[in-house]
């Protein structure tokens, strides 16, 4: 039985037993991790492909030790200008060994983060319904100002327009040649 994984961005094909490092987790040495982005899961001939995840499938990890990857060397240079950087870079890294692969049905009767999330996400788009059926009494209460706006500019507009200008002398007098 294998799987596979997605944490810190990156994939890890994983089967009971292995031990691999991952960009860091929080948690002490000894504790077990849950890792719930499970993207494929394959026991014996049976594969199962999510879209994108696989649905109730968890992988169980033990956390052996936080530790920091070998250090990297990060050079910069621009040649004829005299400009040079050298600089390490350690990346934090976790060690961790996989205890099990499976459902999340099968292996706990208690919810797990993915439970949760789900939970969380389901109480979030009711909260967002609620608001939508709110949104129209908003948006026409807007409208009926807008129109009762429009309908002062247009009365402002129309009486503006009825009553005349004096004209200035010099055109009074030029109209009168004319």
């Amino acid at each position: 039985m294998y799987a596979v994984v997605k944490t810190g961005g990156k994939q890890y094909r994983v089967a009971p037993g292995d031990i691999l490092k991952v960009e860091r987790l929080d948690g002490e040495a000894g504790a077990t991790v849950t890792l719930d982005q499970v993207l494929l899961l394959a026991d014996g001939e049976t594969v199962t492909l999510g879209t994108p995840l696989v649905a109730g499938a968890v992988v169980k990890a033990e956390i052996l030790e936080q530790t920091r990857a070998p250090k990297i060397i990060v050079f910069k240079k621009k040649r004829r200008h005299n400009y040079r950087r050298k600089r390490g870079h350690r990346q934090h890294v976790t060690v961790l060994k996989v205890l099990e692969i499976g459902r999340e049905g099968a292996t706990q009767a208690k919810g797990t983060a993915s439970e949760k999330t789900a939970k969380a996400k389901t109480a979030k788009a009711k909260a967002g319904a609620e608001t939508k059926k709110r949104a129209p009494a908003k948006s026409a209460a807007k409208s009926a100002k807008a129109a009762a706006s429009e309908k002062t500019a247009t009365a402002a507009k129309s009486t503006a327009s009825t009553t005349k200008k004096p004209k200035s002398a010099k055109k009074a007098a030029k109209d009168k040649t004319e």
